[in-house]
C-alpha cells in the first residue's frame, strides 16, 4: 500500500505538468508565447549600435539638452549605407585602405551596368526548371520568410503612441504567429 501511494505522489505532478504543456500548446497564441512553446524572431533591422563615449577636446561645452539627439549619430538607414556602398557616401576609393584597393584590383573587372537584371534572369530561369520527382517530393508551396506584421494591432498602437505623445517605435510590434501544423496537416 505504501509503495503505490509513493508511485501516485510521483505520477500526479508529472501529469500536471505534461497537461499544461498540452493545453499551452493547443491555446492562444499568448498562453503558447508565455510558456515559451513559440519563437519570436528579433527584427534584424531595428538594431543599431551608439557612438562610443569620449572625452571632449575642451571642456568649455555646454550641457546636452536631456532627451535631445545625439549629434555622433547617424540615421541607421544612412550607416547601413556607409557600410553597404561606401562609394555612394561620397568616401570613394579615397578612403580605401591599401590593402582594400589591393582586393579591388585583384577582383578583376568591374561588374556590368545590368548585372541585377541578369541576375534576376538567371534566378527566374532557375526556378521554373522542376523536374517529375521534385514535383511529387515538394507538391506543396514553402511558407514565405520573414515575421508577418499585424496590421490592425499595429495602427491601434501606432495611434495610442501618438495620442500619448510617445515615439512610434515605443512599444512591442504585434506579430502574426504562424499556425502550428497538426500531424495530419503534416501527412497530407
Amino acid at each position: 500500500m505504501m509503495v503505490h501511494s509513493f508511485h501516485l505522489r510521483r505520477a500526479v505532478p508529472a501529469v500536471a505538468f505534461l497537461a499544461v504543456l498540452v493545453l499551452g500548446g493547443c491555446g492562444d497564441s499568448n498562453l503558447s508565447r508565455s510558456f515559451g512553446l513559440t519563437r519570436d524572431a528579433p527584427d534584424e533591422f531595428s538594431v543599431t549600435t551608439q557612438q562610443p563615449l569620449s572625452m571632449p577636446p575642451n571642456f568649455n561645452l555646454r550641457a546636452p539638452d536631456p532627451g535631445a539627439a545625439r549629434p555622433q549619430d547617424m540615421r541607421a538607414s544612412a550607416g547601413a549605407e556607409a557600410v553597404l556602398v561606401p562609394g555612394a557616401a561620397g568616401a570613394g576609393a579615397a578612403a580605401m585602405s591599401p590593402g582594400q584597393q589591393a582586393l579591388v584590383q585583384e577582383a578583376g573587372p568591374p561588374a556590368p551596368d545590368n548585372i541585377r537584371q541578369r541576375v534576376d534572369r538567371d534566378a527566374a530561369l532557375a526556378a521554373t526548371d522542376r523536374s517529375f520527382t521534385d514535383t511529387l517530393m515538394f507538391w506543396r508551396t514553402p511558407p514565405k520568410p520573414g515575421v508577418v506584421v499585424d496590421p490592425t494591432r499595429e495602427s491601434q498602437r501606432i495611434r495610442t503612441n501618438a495620442a500619448l505623445g510617445q515615439s512610434q517605435e515605443q512599444g512591442e510590434t504585434p506579430i502574426i504567429q504562424r499556425k502550428q501544423k497538426s500531424f495530419w496537416d503534416s501527412i497530407l
